[in-house]
């Protein structure tokens, strides 16, 4: 095996590494690059043997106490020759003692658990032609500026660490759409729409209900009418599951949530849609 050389992606290598994602058919937001390298500047790798990228990936470390791996691709030419068993190594190191999740391809799953991931539950990708609501519920509204603090504190519940600078980045995306669910001047949900390579994906759709969430995932609906429409949705919420199938929507692809250190103690009932398979 050629010598690998590990090191840090830099940002505007990023790149690379979602036009790999888009090579592979996962169809990522068009601001992605950018708005990743946000969550953490160091959590993003690569991998080259004689200064030419052979393999990426991240570990978004989040906190001392939880990360997420993602974005892991070797180059088709270089596969089976232990370069993404080192990268991934490599990033387990750079988490240190953090739980760390993954969105594990199921066919991968013994693969994962040889590096101590353990799998927990399903995530699903539903999909469907979007269509304009007829009506909207009055306690719907576009995310503004005034709307960020009381979205990020509605977030630590649904979410296994604090991700400020990202999550304002990513309502504000351009492209995209967000909105919450203002009850008596309280938030009760919010859902994010960004713009992808093909259609639109909505995440992270975090609600009270799943009345809540229904609403919010009909709201992002407006003006895309038949645009393909995508949310990932966490098998361990039944409602989430349910709300996806009334909805129409056909499962194309899963992965398994794996863990590191067990499954994170947060609000799983809040939880309709991730933010992302690569970033949690």
């Amino acid at each position: 095996m050629s010598q690998l050389i590990i090191r840090n992606m830099r940002e505007n290598e990023v790149q690379i590494a979602i036009d790999w994602a888009q090579q592979e058919g996962w169809n990522p937001g068009l601001n992605d690059a950018e708005l990743f390298y946000l969550a953490d500047p160091n959590g993003f790798f690569v991998g080259e043997i004689n200064n030419q990228i052979v393999a990426v990936g991240s570990a978004v470390k989040y906190s001392e106490q939880y990360a997420f791996c993602g974005l892991y691709i070797v180059a088709p030419e270089y596969r089976g020759k232990g370069y993404g068993l080192a990268l991934t190594k490599h990033r387990l190191a750079y988490c240190q003692d953090a739980n760390i999740g993954i969105d594990g391809v199921l066919e991968n799953v013994e693969i994962y658990q040889r590096v101590g991931y353990v799998p927990f539950y399903q995530n699903t990708r539903y999909q469907k032609k979007a269509q304009t609501p007829t009506t909207l519920s009055p306690h719907i509204k576009t995310v503004d500026n005034a709307d960020i603090a009381d979205i990020i504190k509605y977030d630590e519940q649904c979410f296994a660490a604090k991700r400020e600078q990202f999550l304002t980045a990513w309502l504000l995306q351009p492209n995209g759409k967000s909105v919450c669910f203002i009850e008596n001047g309280t938030i009760r949900g919010f859902a994010v729409r960004r713009k992808c390579v093909e259609g639109y994906k909505i995440g992270p759709l975090f609600a009270d209900s799943r009345v809540i969430a229904n609403e919010l995932f009909s709201a992002l609906q407006a003006g895309i009418d038949n645009d393909l429409i995508i949310i990932d949705v966490p098998g361990n919420n039944p409602n989430a599951v349910a709300l996806a199938k009334s909805a129409d929507m056909e499962s194309v692809f899963a992965t398994s949530r794996m863990y590191q250190h067990g499954e994170p103690t947060i609000a799983t009932e809040k939880v309709y849609g991730i933010t992302t398979f690569e970033l949690g």
